[in-house]
Protein backbone atom coordinates (compact mmCIF):
# COMPACT_ATOMS: atom_id res chain seq x y z
CA UNK A 1 0.00 0.00 0.00
CA UNK A 2 1.42 3.62 -1.23
CA UNK A 3 2.64 5.89 1.43
CA UNK A 4 0.84 8.42 2.90
CA UNK A 5 1.48 12.05 4.27
CA UNK A 6 -1.41 13.25 6.45
CA UNK A 7 0.18 13.97 9.39
CA UNK A 8 3.76 15.57 8.08
CA UNK A 9 5.61 13.18 10.43
CA UNK A 10 7.21 9.77 8.96
CA UNK A 11 5.83 7.45 12.34
CA UNK A 12 2.72 8.89 12.68
CA UNK A 13 1.73 8.71 8.64
CA UNK A 14 3.32 5.01 8.94
CA UNK A 15 0.73 4.23 11.82
CA UNK A 16 -2.29 6.00 9.20
CA UNK A 17 -1.25 3.94 6.80
CA UNK A 18 -0.57 0.43 8.83
CA UNK A 19 -3.58 0.47 10.79
CA UNK A 20 -7.58 1.41 9.13
CA UNK A 21 -8.93 2.17 12.43
CA UNK A 22 -5.72 4.96 13.47
CA UNK A 23 -6.77 6.42 9.61
CA UNK A 24 -10.62 6.63 10.75
CA UNK A 25 -9.63 8.15 14.11
CA UNK A 26 -7.86 11.15 12.25
CA UNK A 27 -10.01 11.91 10.33
CA UNK A 28 -12.60 11.59 13.47
CA UNK A 29 -10.41 14.45 14.77
CA UNK A 30 -10.24 16.57 11.78
CA UNK A 31 -12.38 19.34 12.68
CA UNK A 32 -11.39 22.63 14.48
CA UNK A 33 -7.48 22.06 14.39
CA UNK A 34 -5.41 22.03 11.78
CA UNK A 35 -5.71 18.92 9.25
CA UNK A 36 -2.04 17.56 10.45
CA UNK A 37 -2.13 17.67 13.87
CA UNK A 38 -5.75 15.85 13.79
CA UNK A 39 -3.66 13.01 11.71
CA UNK A 40 -1.07 13.39 14.23
CA UNK A 41 -3.30 12.13 16.66
CA UNK A 42 -3.40 8.40 16.73
CA UNK A 43 0.04 7.94 16.62
CA UNK A 44 -0.48 10.32 19.97
CA UNK A 45 -2.43 7.25 21.40
CA UNK A 46 -1.16 4.43 20.05
CA UNK A 47 2.45 6.09 21.96
CA UNK A 48 0.59 6.71 25.35
CA UNK A 49 -1.36 3.48 24.59
CA UNK A 50 1.47 1.49 23.90
CA UNK A 51 -1.16 0.45 20.29
CA UNK A 52 -3.96 1.73 19.07
CA UNK A 53 -6.73 -1.14 18.68
CA UNK A 54 -10.72 -0.66 18.70
CA UNK A 55 -11.22 -3.25 20.96
CA UNK A 56 -8.70 -1.78 23.75
CA UNK A 57 -10.17 1.52 23.02
CA UNK A 58 -13.64 0.85 23.64
CA UNK A 59 -13.26 -1.43 26.67
CA UNK A 60 -10.81 1.28 27.92
CA UNK A 61 -12.39 3.10 31.00
CA UNK A 62 -13.61 6.32 30.04
CA UNK A 63 -11.71 8.32 32.51
CA UNK A 64 -8.21 6.47 31.37
CA UNK A 65 -8.67 6.91 28.26
CA UNK A 66 -9.52 11.00 28.47
CA UNK A 67 -6.16 11.16 30.52
CA UNK A 68 -3.93 9.81 27.52
CA UNK A 69 -6.04 12.43 25.15
CA UNK A 70 -5.26 15.05 27.45
CA UNK A 71 -1.21 14.60 27.75
CA UNK A 72 0.61 17.11 27.07
CA UNK A 73 0.59 17.70 23.85
CA UNK A 74 -3.38 17.15 24.21
CA UNK A 75 -4.83 15.19 20.97
CA UNK A 76 -7.36 17.47 20.21
CA UNK A 77 -8.31 21.05 21.77
CA UNK A 78 -11.63 19.45 22.69
CA UNK A 79 -9.73 16.48 24.57
CA UNK A 80 -13.19 15.48 26.59
CA UNK A 81 -15.77 15.54 23.51
CA UNK A 82 -13.14 14.05 21.11
CA UNK A 83 -12.36 11.22 23.61
CA UNK A 84 -15.79 10.10 24.11
CA UNK A 85 -16.09 10.21 20.14
CA UNK A 86 -13.21 8.31 19.57
CA UNK A 87 -14.20 5.21 22.11
CA UNK A 88 -18.06 5.26 20.38
CA UNK A 89 -16.29 4.89 17.05
CA UNK A 90 -14.39 2.26 18.35
CA UNK A 91 -17.28 0.54 20.20
CA UNK A 92 -18.94 0.78 16.77
CA UNK A 93 -15.94 -1.33 15.02
CA UNK A 94 -15.79 -3.83 17.56
CA UNK A 95 -19.76 -4.36 17.47
CA UNK A 96 -20.74 -3.72 13.99
CA UNK A 97 -17.44 -4.96 12.39
CA UNK A 98 -15.71 -7.53 14.88
CA UNK A 99 -12.84 -4.80 15.77
CA UNK A 100 -11.63 -4.77 12.22
CA UNK A 101 -12.24 -1.23 11.00
CA UNK A 102 -10.96 -2.25 6.75
CA UNK A 103 -14.42 -4.24 6.98
CA UNK A 104 -16.46 -0.56 6.17
CA UNK A 105 -15.02 -0.50 2.99
CA UNK A 106 -14.57 -4.48 1.90
CA UNK A 107 -17.11 -6.47 3.48
CA UNK A 108 -19.63 -7.96 1.16
CA UNK A 109 -18.01 -5.66 -2.15
CA UNK A 110 -19.73 -2.76 -1.77
CA UNK A 111 -20.24 -0.15 -3.89
CA UNK A 112 -19.25 3.79 -2.96
CA UNK A 113 -22.82 4.69 -2.37
CA UNK A 114 -22.41 1.25 0.31
CA UNK A 115 -19.19 2.54 1.66
CA UNK A 116 -20.52 6.40 1.81
CA UNK A 117 -23.75 5.11 3.80
CA UNK A 118 -21.31 2.93 6.20
CA UNK A 119 -19.02 5.84 7.27
CA UNK A 120 -22.33 7.95 7.33
CA UNK A 121 -23.22 5.65 10.17
CA UNK A 122 -20.19 6.14 12.30
CA UNK A 123 -20.43 8.26 15.59
CA UNK A 124 -19.20 11.75 14.46
CA UNK A 125 -19.04 10.88 10.50
CA UNK A 126 -21.55 13.56 8.65
CA UNK A 127 -21.94 13.58 5.09
CA UNK A 128 -19.06 16.06 4.25
CA UNK A 129 -16.20 13.60 6.56
CA UNK A 130 -17.58 11.06 5.40
CA UNK A 131 -17.35 11.82 1.21
CA UNK A 132 -13.93 13.26 2.50
CA UNK A 133 -12.72 9.84 3.85
CA UNK A 134 -14.20 7.97 0.70
CA UNK A 135 -12.39 10.40 -1.57
CA UNK A 136 -9.16 9.51 0.80
CA UNK A 137 -9.58 5.63 0.30
CA UNK A 138 -10.28 6.40 -3.29
CA UNK A 139 -7.54 8.45 -4.04
CA UNK A 140 -4.80 7.35 -1.70
CA UNK A 141 -5.65 3.74 -0.32
CA UNK A 142 -6.29 1.93 -3.82
CA UNK A 143 -9.99 1.29 -3.14
CA UNK A 144 -11.77 0.12 -6.32
CA UNK A 145 -15.22 0.43 -5.57
CA UNK A 146 -17.57 1.14 -8.24
CA UNK A 147 -18.94 4.65 -8.22
CA UNK A 148 -16.95 6.00 -5.41
CA UNK A 149 -15.88 8.99 -7.00
CA UNK A 150 -19.62 10.02 -7.59
CA UNK A 151 -20.20 8.97 -4.16
CA UNK A 152 -17.53 11.19 -3.39
CA UNK A 153 -19.08 14.31 -5.05
CA UNK A 154 -16.46 16.87 -5.60
CA UNK A 155 -14.06 15.33 -3.24
CA UNK A 156 -13.69 12.24 -5.21
CA UNK A 157 -13.12 14.56 -8.79
CA UNK A 158 -9.35 14.06 -10.16
CA UNK A 159 -6.85 17.33 -9.94
CA UNK A 160 -8.82 19.17 -7.12
CA UNK A 161 -6.68 20.43 -3.96
CA UNK A 162 -9.51 20.23 -1.31
CA UNK A 163 -9.60 18.07 1.22
CA UNK A 164 -7.30 15.85 3.39
CA UNK A 165 -7.77 13.28 0.37
CA UNK A 166 -5.82 15.77 -2.06
CA UNK A 167 -2.56 15.95 0.82
CA UNK A 168 0.59 13.94 -0.55
CA UNK A 169 2.98 16.15 0.63
CA UNK A 170 3.61 19.63 1.83
CA UNK A 171 2.68 21.35 -1.55
CA UNK A 172 -0.42 20.06 -1.59
CA UNK A 173 -1.00 20.23 2.33
CA UNK A 174 -0.35 24.37 1.33
CA UNK A 175 -2.96 24.16 -1.73
CA UNK A 176 -5.38 22.57 0.11
CA UNK A 177 -5.13 25.22 2.76
CA UNK A 178 -5.37 28.03 0.44
CA UNK A 179 -8.42 26.25 -0.81
CA UNK A 180 -10.05 26.20 2.60
CA UNK A 181 -9.12 29.99 3.28
CA UNK A 182 -10.83 31.16 0.54
CA UNK A 183 -13.99 28.80 0.68
CA UNK A 184 -13.95 30.75 4.17
CA UNK A 185 -13.48 34.07 2.93
CA UNK A 186 -15.96 33.42 0.19
CA UNK A 187 -18.72 32.63 2.96
CA UNK A 188 -18.09 35.78 4.82
CA UNK A 189 -18.54 37.94 1.80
Amino acid sequence: MAELHLAGDEAADELLAENPFALLTGMLLDQQIPMEVAFAGPAKLADRLGALDPKQVAEMNPEEFLDAFRQTPAVHRFPKSMAARVQDLARVIVEDYDGDASRIWTEGDPSGAEILARLKALPGYGDQKAKIFLALLGKQRGLQAPGWQEAAGDYGRDGVAMSIADVTGPESLIAVREYKQAQKAAKKK
